[in-house]
């Protein structure tokens, strides 16, 4: 079974995540209405069972919760991989959210990093700061060891565009963790 738990605690959140690579329960309680949202679209979008329970410092903003979100949820994912052996490695996807579209490349390389193009018109989307987005991204792809490109070349609408973002995440993320025939890595290494 693909699966991790993985917690960390600070003196300003404490996390809780079990996930399911090969599907499962999607339970989301972070705090932050918006952000749920997102995470169950990404879990949902990309077929994970995903319980998520946080608790953090929401009178100061949102920036620990979901930076620190991002932070367990790479982790769980990169545990969950183990020596990444098996699985296709890539994955993109384009998502279109009514005049939004969101687009993610990913390769899941051992080797993390971020590339995010999107310029969001409105500043918060309830108690989300739209900045954040690329926040929890970061946060994931540098703990999961993800190369992540996520772009959004036009919309209006931050919700929407958002949106886009996060099911595209789930979408690629899902056709990268497909199992294959082989259970080495994908790689002319041999390794990752």
């Amino acid at each position: 079974m693909r699966t991790a738990s993985c917690s960390r605690t600070t003196k300003e959140t404490q996390i809780q995540i079990d996930l399911n690579l090969d599907g499962g329960t999607v339970e989301v309680s972070t705090g932050i209405g918006f952000f749920d949202h997102m995470l169950t679209a990404f879990a949902v979008h990309g077929g994970f069972g995903l319980q998520v329970k946080v608790h953090g410092d929401l009178e100061v903003d949102c920036h620990h919760t979901i930076e620190d979100t991002g932070i367990v949820l790479g982790q769980a994912f990169d545990k969950a991989l183990g020596d990444k052996g098996g699985i296709c490695r890539f994955g993109s996807f384009y998502v279109p959210m009514d005049e939004a579209l969101g687009f993610c490349a990913l390769d899941i390389s051992g080797r993390p990093f971020l590339v995010f193009d999107a310029v969001f018109p409105e500043e918060r989307i309830g108690g989300y700061d739209s900045c954040m987005t690329e926040e929890f991204m970061r946060a994931f792809a540098f703990h999961a060891g993800i190369t992540l490109h996520l772009q959004c070349p036009y919309g209006k609408n931050s919700h929407h565009m958002t949106e886009a973002l996060y099911k595209a995440l789930g979408h690629a993320l899902r056709s990268a963790v497909t199992p294959t025939a082989s259970d080495k890595p994908l790689s002319t290494k041999g390794v990752l």
